[in-house]
């Protein structure tokens, strides 16, 4: 065997062992071909190359190897679902050989019980005690637990850093919220709009002072998509967002308006009837694309005021958002969109400060225009927190003479 700089071969029959980067060219016929790491891979290029290519041995292989990822819509997590589907018999796939350690559906995944489910080699090639120490940091911090999650668990997630605690979101979730439990209360309606081939969001939100803290209530938040992106898709990518949204469509949280633009009649008309619900204080708003719809809100007296997404605006509440959330002070009606759009979110930090944090996507397709406007929302919230009244000032500072 020769062991050359791009490969290891056998001179005496032209074998060879050679890595293959990026999308190789046809022509290879590889009697073995080994993909590491197949959650990293956005497309199935390199993987459908190497096993077309093998149509000229008699017993080739194709071995891939991987953790869980964060790409739920790539070709790793497709080849996990056949697996899954081969397992249960549900699809027979004699040519198809396939084991998954991941913990159970149910499972808590912060009991140290579950480690050994994910990790069969625990104790020879990773060690207990690193798993554990790995296993507390995520349950401290929340930007840590996807990490924890798909490198140690190899549970799929949808976001690679996301910001919001899922769990403790759900644990926020009141189905009984009604609109008229709230009827004559102020709201305040914020607004994240994209004219064209994408969502477009009305976040709903009411305070109300509980011994002495400020809890948030959204309700009834309403979402909006032009025709042509849940019914006239045409590119493979944009088809599984079709499906999930065709799906909202149907669940009837999700408002289909012609064309491959979203009417902003629509959502003029539904800020119009939540004021007859609540009286709207105000109405936080995108500005991209927004003019025309501002003016609109003007002139029905629903305050519109125009937030530019950036640090200055979104840090502050988003992190409001954040401990609100954490601490019970927050509370949903479980709309399936919202949290959807929660669960999208990435915290993007100002290098050298973590704490100064705003809102953004790990892909096109992981939308968040909904916790957006609901960010919004919360920011303005904060600018009407209940002041101390004139007694409460003088029994904690006393009177000053100047």
């Amino acid at each position: 065997i020769e062991v050359n700089a791009s490969n290891m071969n056998r001179p005496e029959d032209g074998a060879r062992f050679e890595p293959l980067i990026g999308n190789p060219g046809d022509g290879s016929s590889p009697h073995c071909a080994v993909v590491d790491e197949y959650h990293e891979h956005a497309t199935d290029a390199l993987y459908t190359t190497m096993l077309t290519g093998m149509g000229a041995r008699r017993q080739p292989l194709m071995w891939a190897i991987t953790t869980a990822g964060y790409n739920i819509e790539g070709p790793c997590y497709d080849k996990r679902r056949e697996v899954i589907e081969m397992l249960n018999g549900s699809v027979p796939n004699d040519e198809l050989f396939g084991i998954i350690y991941t913990v159970d559906e149910g499972d808590d995944w912060t009991d140290p019980q579950v480690l050994e489910k994910a990790n069969p080699n625990i104790g020879v090639s990773v060690y207990r005690e690193f798993l554990l120490s790995q296993q507390q940091r995520a349950k401290n911090n929340a930007r840590l637990a996807n990490v924890f999650k798909t490198k140690h668990l190899n549970i799929w997630v949808s976001a690679r850093s996301a910001y919001f605690n899922l769990v403790s979101w759900q644990s926020c979730e009141d189905k009984s919220l009604t609109l008229e439990q709230f009827e004559g209360q102020p709201c305040i309606l914020a607004f994240d709009l994209a004219r064209k081939l994408d969502m477009n969001s009305m976040a709903r939100l009411y305070t109300r002072e509980i011994d002495g803290k400020t809890h948030y209530y959204s309700v009834a938040p309403r979402f909006w998509v032009p025709y042509d992106t849940v019914y006239s898709v045409e590119k493979n990518e944009d088809r599984r967002t079709a499906e999930r949204f065709q799906k909202w469509v149907e669940m009837g949280v999700l408002t289909v308006t012609a064309g491959a633009e979203v009417d902003y009649r629509y959502i003029l008309e539904e800020a119009k009837a939540a004021n007859k619900i609540s009286p709207v204080s105000e109405s936080p708003i995108d500005p991209f694309g927004a003019t025309g719809l501002s003016h609109d809100l003007a002139d029905e007296d629903l305050n519109p005021i125009t937030i530019i997404q950036n640090y200055t605006n979104m840090s502050d509440p988003m992190k409001e958002l954040e401990a609100a959330i954490e601490s019970g002070r927050f509370h949903h009606d479980g709309n399936p969109i919202m949290t959807w759009c929660i669960g999208n979110v990435v915290g993007k930090t100002i290098p050298g400060n973590d704490d100064v944090v705003k809102p953004v996507k790990e892909q096109a397709e992981n939308k968040i225009d909904g916790a957006v406007a609901l960010i919004m929302a919360v920011g303005r919230a904060m600018l009407y927190e209940k002041e101390d009244t004139l007694s409460d000032h003088i029994e904690s500072y006393g009177i000053r003479s100047l």
